[in-house]
């Protein structure tokens, strides 16, 4: 993916809502987007000199809040997009009537520009509630199912890749749900939107530009290559795809075919999709054997509790260093050989919860920038390895 940490609009949403990364994203969470009519499927264009292979089937979002919207407007009549269209195909080596053809068939879509929206000032952060979203009895029992259909692959991936199949596991179910909300928005849609069209108000607008028309060049590089059409795609109101949500960029990048087809399928092959999200991971310096974070209590007498907050999640402080500011740890911590971060997750009017981040808890940030979305795929993993181990009954009165 890409840039590996932008606060991606679902976990903004999840705590502007009332009742989830990188800079740039990195792939991106489903948004809760708002219930609109699904538009109609189109023909792509075929990229030139090369085979179309079928686009393999895949299941559809459950809730229909998830439905794409009508159609917009296409690009065909836009300059600036024909524009790019043309930089593109010179830039990377492709058809350029094949470029400006798919780009052209690509729509404006008003709602993506709406849920691309920062959330109101002030919004109070919940963990809590935050984890509430993620770690509940359905997501639970579907990540047993996924883990058992395909224990093998996962023990494969954490021999190979040294990433812990609970970790792989909490990531496609916080993402994804193991396939069963994938996203409805055509992804050709959502990009040239956020490429074209990105809300003037926002408050880093340039660099999301920026971003957004890199993911919209490897999306149609991609398909191009593959000899696969660009209109067919669904996902994420930002483009970001298939059961593990990873952007264009991301899975050119990181994606891997994993079950040996020829082929690699985010979509419909759980191999694939566990073998990349391992190597995702891997790229972005996973450590075997490393624990994701530590319990940590407060000397209140010499506590320096801004001091050890202005790393923010980062890992900066050693064991000795983070001790001498106040912050207590036991047991394995104090063994601990690589740096440490204070994560704060704040509960509205209540006090926070603080624990110690290692490095691998900050690699897990990378695929979404924000301690509260690393914490609910460590704790969503867990619950899932856990009620591995117990009775069917023992789990339905979860």
């Amino acid at each position: 993916m890409h840039f590996a940490s932008l606060l991606f609009p679902l976990t903004l949403l999840v705590f502007s809502l009332p009742v989830v990364a990188q800079t740039p994203p990195g792939p991106a969470s489903e948004p809760a987007a708002a219930a609109q009519p699904q538009a109609a499927e189109q023909q792509a264009p075929a990229p030139a000199a090369k085979a179309s292979n079928a686009t393999p089937s895949r299941p559809r979002p459950a809730a229909a809040a998830r439905r794409a919207p009508a159609r917009g407007t296409p690009y065909a009549g836009r300059e600036d997009a024909m524009q790019f269209a043309d930089e593109i195909a010179q830039k990377r080596g492709l058809d350029r009537d094949w470029v400006r053809a798919a780009i052209g068939e690509a729509q404006n879509l008003a709602v993506v520009s709406r849920l691309m929206q920062p959330p109101p000032a002030g919004t109070p952060k919940n963990w809590r509630v935050y984890r509430s979203r993620f770690i509940d009895p359905i997501r639970t029992a579907a990540g047993v199912k996924f883990w058992r259909a395909n224990r093998a692959t996962l023990e494969r991936a954490e021999k190979e890749f040294g990433v812990p199949a609970e970790i792989i596991v909490g990531i496609i179910g916080v993402e994804s749900i193991y396939g069963q909300q994938m996203g409805d928005f055509r992804v050709i849609d959502a990009l040239a939107t956020l490429s074209f069209d990105f809300p003037a108000s926002h408050p880093r607008a340039a660099e999301r530009v920026q971003f957004f028309r890199g993911e919209l060049e490897h999306f149609l590089a991609w398909h191009s290559k593959a000899g696969t059409s660009p209109l067919r795609p669904r996902g994420s109101y930002a483009g970001a795809m298939g059961m593990p949500q990873f952007m264009p960029s991301s899975q050119a990048r990181w994606a891997v075919d994993y079950d040996g087809d020829q082929r690699i399928d985010l979509a419909g092959s759980p191999a694939d999709v566990i073998g990349s999200v391992a190597n995702y991971f891997k790229g972005y310096g996973w450590n075997p054997g490393m624990p994701t974070h530590y319990p940590v209590r407060f000397d209140t007498a010499r506590l320096d509790l801004e001091g050890l907050l202005v790393p923010d999640i980062l890992p900066t402080f050693s064991v000795a260093s983070f001790q001498a500011k106040g912050a207590i740890l036991e047991g394995p911590a104090l063994d601990h050989k690589g740096p440490l971060a204070l994560v704060e997750l704040q509960n509205g009017a209540d006090p926070p919860q603080y624990v110690a981040g290692t490095e691998n808890f900050y690699v897990i940030t990378r695929y979404n920038w924000s301690s509260y979305y690393a914490m609910a795929v460590i704790e969503l993993g867990q619950e899932v390895k856990e009620a591995l181990g117990r009775p069917p009954a023992a789990r339905a009165t979860q």
